[in-house]
């Protein structure tokens, strides 16, 4: 098995906590060849997928966590798939991206996850196709229909429709001295469209990461717990993850929500759920599999292999 990966500079990430790093050496630990790339690594010519990709060891050293063989300039087809596992912002280099790896998609090459519904599947967005799972949600660039959310709610967050790590995240309330200036920043002066939730007062017993592999949920979740004054959980923004075991409720929005996963070919996801309602749907390149692998002796990526082996057989 030849497997690739576009990611991020491997250089900078945090062995400890770095999930693509878990999945690669799942990979080599079943033999499977490694190659490295990053998104500036891609290009196409006359329609067909090709990379300067690099042969890709890893180990877990954290003075020492990878090595790099020589750049290969070859076809994306010489890989059996190809893991895309770059991080937002969501910009057109990442879409731009996408079209790339569809050609390679074209050419035989399984890419996970499937790089036409990485460019549909907005990771806030998203969430507006399973309206029963959701608490109350308005996408708009209108600072009004905002400002009736807000009297109709009474405390709400605002987010961009881009962003990751809880980036740019508000929590409004009606009495605000700040209402008028954050809508317009986030709104672009009524240009740009941004999202609008009912706050959850549950998010301060954790906004529980739920990781799906083809479309079944792992038992567990990883609960980030906001920080003291912080209204987000999310751990680069300084919250903590707290392993649970998944509720009756999360099982059930993992149904409504993991057959249309697998028929978009998405197959590693993270689902945010804060309370009874999920927040946001993460399929670029979800976290938390080291800290629940950790947790409870688990082997998520492992998962995921024998996933990607099943679609090649």
């Amino acid at each position: 098995m030849r497997l690739g990966v576009v990611m991020d500079p491997i250089g900078s990430i945090n062995i400890k906590k770095d999930t693509t790093f878990a999945m690669l050496l799942e990979a080599q630990s079943r033999g499977w060849e490694l190659f490295y790339m990053e998104q500036q690594d891609l290009y196409l010519i006359n329609g067909t997928a090709k990379a300067t990709y690099k042969p890709l060891t890893v180990q877990r050293d954290e003075k020492s966590w990878f090595t790099l063989g020589e750049p290969i300039d070859d076809v994306m087809s010489q890989m059996d798939a190809v893991l895309m596992r770059v991080d937002p912002p969501f910009n057109m280099n990442f879409v731009y991206t996408t079209y790339v790896l569809e050609q390679a998609e074209s050419d035989g090459v399984l890419v996970v996850n499937k790089p036409q519904s990485l460019r549909d599947a907005n990771e806030k967005l998203f969430t507006a196709w399973f309206p029963d799972c959701c608490s109350p949600t308005l996408v708009t660039s209108q600072t009004q229909r905002i400002k009736d959310f807000l009297l109709e709610h009474e405390d709400i967050i605002v987010k961009p429709l881009d962003g990751m790590g809880g980036a740019s995240i508000y929590r409004l309330k009606k009495a605000d001295h700040n209402l008028g200036v954050v809508l317009e920043t986030m709104t672009n002066h009524g240009k740009e469209l941004t999202m609008v939730q009912r706050y959850l007062p549950e998010i301060k017993q954790g906004d529980k990461r739920i990781l799906i592999v083809n479309g079944q949920p792992v038992p567990y979740a990883l609960a980030r717990i906001p920080a003291e004054g912080e209204t987000r959980g999310n751990l680069a923004a300084g919250g903590t993850g707290e392993g649970r075991t998944l509720t009756d409720r999360d099982r059930w929005l993992c149904e409504q929500i993991g057959p249309t996963l697998v028929k978009k070919g998405l197959f590693f996801v993270g689902l945010d759920v804060i309370g009874d309602y999920v927040t946001e749907i993460n399929v670029t390149s979800p976290t938390c599999v080291q800290e629940l692998d950790n947790q409870y002796g688990l082997n998520i990526s492992a998962l995921l292999m024998d996933c990607i082996e099943e679609k090649i057989a």
